[in-house]
């Protein structure tokens, strides 16, 4: 179901996103060689329970964890661990999601971890640029598919492939909502882009093959190649004046 958001729905959703935000802003002195997934796991579960702020993932279609740590070749949906620590020249997803009084917000960031290798730094800054490019065709009057389109077209031409079988999302009142996000695509096919949409784009680009496949957890997913995947995420919302990223991190 897709609804379209009020401006005073989409003011609850930038107050949800700016905590989002600002923990996101808060964790990157701590990612470093040596730091466990699970200290990444409290981290984030302190931080949104003192806002006063609800952590959606736990229990989420059983999910058991506030965040997904994703390492290397883990596409998405990694488990924190106590026993597993960050190693010098990983690159770590972080996602999350949070309501605050009612209002959704989700985000994900990767972290380069001490020293990166040229081609992880490279894969890290395509599919910032890709997220970006994507968010540019969130436009009242573009289609679904001109988002896809976009971040496709930019990745492959980096020589880097895009993830297809996760997808962004609408979000708001709950977690996942209409339409579907896919960040590959053919411009001007799909659903029409509305004034008060409120949406995901968080394009997963590999430096292999795009295909994943699943661990025995059933929710961890990974390349098939051994190839390392990145992802960025940002919630927004699509205005007459263009899109609002509502999980706007500062630089």
């Amino acid at each position: 179901m897709i609804t379209l958001k009020s401006a005073r729905e989409i003011e609850g959703m930038k107050k949800a996103g700016a905590l989002l935000a600002s923990i996101h802003e808060q964790l990157r002195p701590m990612m470093v060689p040596g730091v466990t997934t699970m200290e990444i796991e409290a981290f984030f579960d302190k931080k949104i329970t003192e806002a006063g702020a609800i952590r959606e993932q736990v229990g989420f279609e059983g999910y058991e964890y506030v965040t997904c740590v994703s390492i290397n070749d883990e596409i998405c949906h990694g488990f924190p661990a106590p026993n597993r620590a960050l190693k010098d020249g990983d690159i770590v997803s972080v996602d999350t999601v949070l309501s605050l009084d009612g209002y959704f917000a989700d985000s994900c960031w990767t972290y380069g971890i001490g020293q990166v290798d040229e081609e992880g730094q490279r894969l890290m800054d395509v599919t910032k640029k890709a997220l970006e490019l994507g968010i540019e065709q969130a436009r009242v009057g573009n289609r679904i598919g001109d988002i896809g389109a976009a971040i496709q077209t930019y990745v492959e031409s980096q020589g880097f492939s895009v993830v297809r079988e996760f997808v962004g999302h609408g979000i708001q009142p709950t977690m996942h909502e209409g339409p579907s996000v896919p960040h590959f695509g053919v411009a001007g096919k799909g659903q029409r882009l509305r004034a008060g949409m409120t949406i995901t784009i968080e394009p997963m680009v590999n430096t292999g093959k795009w295909q994943s496949q699943m661990d025995a957890n059933g929710w961890t997913a990974r390349t098939i190649d051994g190839g390392r995947s990145a992802q960025y995420e940002h919630t927004l919302a699509i205005t007459e004046d263009g899109p609002i990223i509502l999980t706007q991190q500062k630089d």
